[in-house]
């Protein structure tokens, strides 16, 4: 066998170099994806600060329709278990780091998931820690054993249950994590619009409507609220035009969680951001609620009166505009 020569020795040590550089790129590419992490393709979804809020009045956060459907998951999951508001901001702050409200199907080792949790830790099987009502559910179960947690920064409790390697970083996604928890939860009104452009999905109609209000809120709540599914050119909604109602509508009354210690505008209004927040995917184009209505495609996403409602009526979650203590959720033919 010829003995290699200079020239082929100093290639073979420049590809051995290359490579390790490749590796290290890889590697500290990785560690800045979980220290930055942010949001994943065309923003399509807006939040805003309601009046009064510690963010302050006018404080804004676009996100993808992809991350407001886990958004506000996370957060019914997090009322749906009786859990504060604050709980729901820390959930919210560790996904956005996590994983920017995405369900991954990869991570660091094993990690999966809107919280990266890894099935060899003990957070269940790679199924359910990607299914993301039990990913945000199990993640509230270590955060309720958080001795104080509400009282605590959000970066700590977040790393009490997380146990991260970059335990500062949930920090700066509180301000963001605080204007979603306060929409999803329903605690601020008619703050939380989505242009409502059509998704890939083929999951679409008042079945389909029905199908992810049980998934996230649970059957029981439905049965309890009485939701109805009735044709919409049957039942016009107030102020709607004869020639737009060709849709189909799911009704659903609502009332108070006394148990939790929500009142009936908050219950509404979460329902109400759940369904703009699930817009896309189930092709939903229009929320009505407390007089005001919320319809896909403006280029502005407001929130605006109803015939018959008032911008105090649906901020206080009461209004005559789509049925007193009623959300509407007409879907596209």
């Amino acid at each position: 066998m010829p003995e290699p020569t200079p020239s082929s020795k100093r290639r073979g040590r420049l590809f051995r170099f290359g490579a390790a550089c490749a590796v290290l790129s890889a590697v500290a590419g990785y560690v800045v994806v979980q220290y930055v992490s942010g949001g994943a393709g065309d923003p399509g979804c807006k939040v805003v600060a309601a009046s009064g809020r510690s963010a302050g009045a006018g404080t804004t956060y676009e996100f993808t329709p992809e991350q407001a459907v886990n958004a506000a998951t996370i957060a019914v999951v997090g009322t749906n278990r009786g859990m504060p508001e604050r709980a729901v901001t820390i959930a919210l702050a560790t996904a956005l780091q996590e994983s920017a409200l995405r369900n991954l199907d990869h991570g660091d080792r094993d990690s999966l998931g809107l919280f990266q949790q890894r099935p060899s830790q003990g957070w269940g099987t790679p199924q359910e820690v990607t299914d993301p009502a039990y990913a945000a559910n199990v993640f509230y179960e270590h955060l309720a054993k958080v001795p104080g947690y509400t009282d605590l920064p959000l970066t700590v409790a977040a790393q009490r249950v997380q146990r991260s390697g970059y335990p500062d970083a949930y920090a700066k996604h509180e301000p963001d994590a605080t204007l979603l928890a306060a929409a999803l939860t329903g605690s601020s009104a008619a703050t939380l619009t989505c242009e409502g452009r059509p998704g890939t999905t083929t999951t679409r109609g008042p079945d389909a409507v029905r199908a992810a209000l049980v998934r996230d809120f649970g059957r029981e709540t439905l049965q309890q609220a009485g939701a109805e599914v009735g044709a919409e050119d049957a039942r016009p909604a107030a102020g709607v035009p004869a020639a737009e109602t060709s849709g189909r509508t799911v009704t659903l009354p609502v009332s108070d969680d006394a148990a939790a210690g929500r009142s009936v505008s908050e219950r509404g209004w979460q329902l109400a951001h759940w369904a703009v927040a699930n817009a896309s995917a189930l092709h939903i184009e229009r929320v009505q609620y407390a007089g005001r209505e919320w319809v896909a495609g403006n280029t502005d996403s407001r929130w605006r009166a109803t015939a018959g409602g008032t911008e105090a009526a649906g901020a206080a979650g009461t209004g005559v505009g789509s049925g007193a203590n009623a959300v509407r959720i007409v879907t596209a033919q």
